[in-house]
């Protein structure tokens, strides 16, 4: 895989019919699903019929449509997903696709991770679900993989298969053996995700890394049990300077899951006390696999990493493309695939839907990052037109400029009503009266969430010559909501999952919307979702977690 560079991963292949596949049964037509959700919005999977049985595959197919994926009824390599029964391994899968190998940007995963998602209302972590072993026949994914050893939480309830309970099929599911662990947005990790979340202190040699287990109450070693302005000097620059590169790469080229390995060892490496001074050393830190490890071990010996040698010219492009607001690194290679090299070419020969052509013209003034000065003037503008609809609103933006940085890349702006009721309703009068006086020039996005949330994401110019376009968003919530809210807006990310992390081992479920106590999960899937606790304040989200309250400036993970 060296020698064959990152952009090797993605096949340059067309969307054709696979001829190695005429003779895999075909899906049962379906009439034409409306589509109500977006779980599996961009995705095009191939469900393998044996041993998933003609019924559950029509129910899978329905799901998978009413929630803006495509099932085709065969296997090509434009496939996102491959999902096969969980009795199957990897090697009689690549058997029944009639192929020796999978392209690297192809997910091969069990029919748990379709049903979890389906359950979940989210796209959940394939590699959590994954049938690829250490030694994968298909290129790259296994090279990179974190190896890391995480012990497994215990069920907390025996139930049915989730399908079975949304479809009240009549046909026995099979339990599936071993216990699965969930990734998705709202409770941010999965469960090998959760000790990369720990980060700072290293075990001892008679100490090996702890599992959950022996986490009853909050470890200082958790991000969000430390303030971020602790954070002290990366021992370990020359290392993280390598690997920063290959991170971003894969980001651009739309390996995200890699993309994530990298990112974790980054932050585990920037985390740790001292400079790294041998492979089991290295081994030891979570968030660091065997793979890594050697990567870390040839920058260490050598000074260099060879696989920076075979960036393509391609990354370059890619990321250029992907900073247009609204181009994900799909379309990026889409554009560069059909021979596009500049930004004039998209602008001249690309087929732009009407966000893309707002990104693209407003490229440069949203690459820059704004001043905190000027990140406080579009939030007292938001804040002018909020209080001529009503006073007593609340007002506050949240993301970087609340944490403090001096930069910002946008501006986060949430509204509430103290009384719990008057918020209903200002979303349209504020989004009228900023577009009345000129100051949103053009919107991206608006749309509604569980019920009464109200998302606007839109650009925005402060009045004056020479100001430039910026990012804004505003988010309108209930009262009950806010606090939630303001911590999920806040940040940092980071921050954010290690939050989540700690409330899922206390049987708990925090999201932007609430903090749910007695959570019931079954193989990773959520089966009860719990009781919303009173969280008028952060620090009441602090003190059900059992957290000590962080000051916004001291979540900058």
């Amino acid at each position: 895989m060296e020698g064959h560079g990152i952009l090797k991963a993605f096949p340059k292949v067309k969307r054709a019919r696979s001829t190695e596949q005429k003779d895999a049964p075909a899906l049962k037509k379906t009439p034409s699903e409306p589509v109500t959700g977006a779980v599996f919005q961009g995705t095009e999977i191939y469900i393998v019929p044996t041993g998933i049985g003609k019924s559950r595959c029509e129910i899978f197919h329905r799901q998978v449509t009413q929630n803006g994926g495509h099932v085709v009824s065969t296997f090509s390599p434009s496939c996102t997903h491959v999902v096969v029964d969980d009795s199957v391994d990897c090697k009689r899968a690549l058997r029944l696709l009639k192929v020796e190998r999978l392209p690297s940007a192809v997910h091969l995963v069990k029919c748990t991770w379709l049903s979890a998602s389906i359950s979940e209302k989210s796209l959940l972590d394939p590699e959590d679900y994954s049938l690829l072993p250490p030694e994968s026949p298909t290129a790259g994914h296994a090279e990179e993989s974190n190896e890391t050893a995480v012990s497994q939480v215990p069920d907390v309830a025996a139930a049915q298969d989730p399908l079975k309970i949304l479809e009240n099929l009549t046909e026995t599911v099979r339990e599936v053996p071993e216990v699965q662990e969930e990734h998705h947005e709202e409770d941010g990790v999965s469960q090998n995700d959760l000790e990369a979340l720990i980060s700072g202190v290293h075990p001892s040699e008679s100490n090996p890394t702890p599992s959950l287990a022996e986490y009853p109450i909050l470890s200082g070693k958790w991000v969000c049990s430390q303030p971020s302005t602790t954070k002290g000097e990366n021992h370990n620059k020359h290392i993280t300077d390598k690997l920063e590169p290959l991170a971003k790469a894969y980001t651009h080229t739309g390996d995200k899951w890699r993309a994530l390995g990298y990112s974790k060892a980054i932050n585990a490496l920037k985390s740790y006390h001292k400079p790294i001074t041998s492979y089991e050393e290295a081994c030891k830190i979570p968030g660091i696999g065997k793979r890594m490890a050697d990567k870390i071990m040839e920058i260490m010996e050598s000074g260099h990493l060879r696989k920076l040698d075979h960036i393509g010219e391609e990354v370059p492009v890619l990321e250029m493309f992907t900073n247009i607001w609204g181009a994900g690194a799909k379309t990026a290679q889409m554009w560069y695939q059909q021979g596009f090299r500049t930004l004039e070419d998209i602008r001249t020969k690309a087929v732009l839907n009407p966000t893309l052509r707002i990104g693209l013209k407003h490229y440069d003034d949203l690459l820059e990052r704004m001043s905190r000065s000027e990140a406080n003037a579009i939030e007292k503008m938001v804040q002018e037109a909020v209080h001529s609809v009503d006073t007593q609103l609340l007002v506050m933006a949240c993301g970087s400029y609340r944490r403090g940085k001096s930069t910002c890349g946008d501006v986060d702006v949430l509204i509430t009503h103290p009384d719990g009721e008057s918020h209903k309703g200002v979303f349209s009068k504020v989004l009228h009266l900023l577009h009345q006086s000129g100051f949103l020039t053009d919107d991206l996005v608006s749309h509604e969430e569980n019920g009464e949330q109200k998302k606007y994401m839109g650009i925005c110019r402060l009045p004056g010559p020479s100001q430039r376009h910026r990012r804004l968003d505003i988010i309108v919530v209930p009262y009950a909501e806010f606090a939630c809210a303001l911590l999920y807006f806040t940040g940092s990310a980071h921050f954010n999952r290690s939050m989540r992390a700690w409330a899922k081992t206390k049987h708990m479920s925090l999201s932007e919307h609430s903090l749910n106590c007695a959570v019931v999960r079954q193989h990773g899937v959520k089966l009860v979702a719990g009781t919303p606790l009173h969280t008028p304040t952060e620090k009441d989200v602090f003190k059900h977690l059992s957290i000590p309250y962080r000051e916004p400036h001291e979540r900058d993970w």
